[in-house]
């Protein structure tokens, strides 16, 4: 598949907020939190319950929902992208687009029906074989094609061996011989400035580029909060009057977008575990007790060419993350984390670089978050550390309450 039409797939697949919303407010769902969380007593960030509010469900949210019912809105549109990135599809490959009448996505087609089918075969065979499990996945079969193979390739077997991805190393039958997961921790808790360097790291406000599908590759202007413990705000500037703004106040999450028919994104499940861990991350002295369930074992892989060690661990919510580190600096060099969907696990990672010295601590000013929709990058050109943030830059306050500016 050339560039431009990866681009394409990408660019309407991460738009999907916006092709597949009918005219239900999305104000109704803002503040919702994942279910999870409010069930799961460990699910509490510095010392708040976890709230309680059920969030809006797919079959609430859109027309014409037969399989995938009773699932949040922001998972609904997870599982979407799963599909089109297991296909390497977008949204009109099995939706009407009608003039861009999103309304018009809701009528059935032919594509969607056999999608509806091959939806509850995929849960038929997890079900009967592997205790619900997701197992067998429409990535599977599919492998970025709409037309599964059914022959084995002689060119793959007598070509050169495709390097495997990293983030599908798992512990083999034998566990590698490795340190523990608190030596790896320690060794990049050290590697970093040491635990009394970092205790002393409090806030962070950045500015630098933000480039992605969303604005056409082109860099644009970006700000950073962050600020202890748990709670960040990115908002990118896409233009004078429009915004991307991701934010999570220690225990909910939104995405929201300005000249959008959804301005705003509420996060449950993988999603809000993903915007908690980021946030985490810009503080990394709590990690080993913010995650749990730590395994080792893993065979060392490589990431752009550094030798590194796997760690895993499970955050609050239930989300599995692996953690590469440098296995000669220690470095932190990739967070992967893999969200549950009504189909399968959805990846995505978060790639650290451009370390430098910020009042004793090694903080990354440039890292990548790539996902099933897209990929963008971040480059931090001044960060300060330990100042005074408001409370308003994060939650609901900061993000836009209507669809046009």
């Amino acid at each position: 598949m050339n560039i431009k039409s990866m681009r394409c797939i990408l660019t309407v697949v991460g738009m999907a907020t916006v092709c597949l919303m009918t005219t239900v407010s999305t104000w109704a769902q803002a503040g919702s939190p994942d279910p999870q969380r409010a069930s799961n007593p460990q699910a509490t960030v510095a010392g708040q319950a976890a709230p309680t509010a059920k969030p809006l469900m797919s079959d609430q949210f859109f027309k014409n929902v037969q399989v995938l019912k009773g699932i949040p809105v922001d998972q609904f549109l997870g599982t979407m992208g799963f599909i089109a990135a297991s296909l390497s599809v977008n949204c009109t490959e099995c939706h009407v687009a009608g003039r861009g009448v999103v309304t018009n996505y809701a009528v059935d087609t032919p594509k969607k029906q056999k999608a509806r089918q091959m939806m509850l075969m995929v849960k038929a065979l997890n079900q009967t074989n592997f205790g619900g499990a997701h197992r067998v996945t429409c990535w599977t079969c599919h492998r970025s094609d709409t037309q599964p193979a059914e022959t084995p390739s002689l060119a793959v077997q007598n070509g050169a061996v495709p390097d495997r991805d990293p983030n599908d190393v798992e512990v083999p039958e034998e566990p590698v011989p490795s340190p523990t997961a608190e030596q790896i921790l320690d060794k990049y808790i050290q590697a970093i400035g040491g635990a009394e360097r970092l205790a002393g790291l409090t806030s962070l406000a950045a500015k630098g580029t933000y480039s992605g599908f969303d604005t056409d590759l082109g860099k644009v202007p970006v700000e950073v909060y962050a600020k202890f413990p748990g709670q960040s705000t990115t908002i990118v500037h896409r233009s004078e009057k429009a915004q991307n703004i991701t934010t999570f106040d220690g225990r909910n999450g939104w995405i929201a977008m300005t000249n959008t028919v959804l301005p705003v994104k509420s996060l449950t499940g993988g999603e809000l575990d993903g915007a908690q861990l980021d946030a985490e991350m810009f503080f990394p002295a709590n990690i080993k007790k913010y995650l749990r369930d730590w395994r080792v074992g893993f065979p060392p892989t490589t990431i752009d060419d550094h030798l590194a060690q796997v760690v895993q661990g499970t955050a609050p919510g239930g989300t599995r993350v692996k953690l590469f580190f440098d296995t000669k600096s220690g470095l932190l060099l990739r967070v992967a984390r893999f969200a549950d969907t009504a189909l399968g696990y959805n990846p995505s990672q978060m790639d650290y670089s451009d370390y430098r010295d910020l009042a004793g601590v090694k903080v990354p000013f440039h890292w990548t978050l790539t996902w099933t929709d897209g990929r963008s990058e971040f480059e931090m050109t001044e960060i300060q550390p330990n100042v005074p943030i408001d409370a308003a830059k994060f939650g609901e306050s900061v993000v836009p309450k209507s669809a046009t500016p």
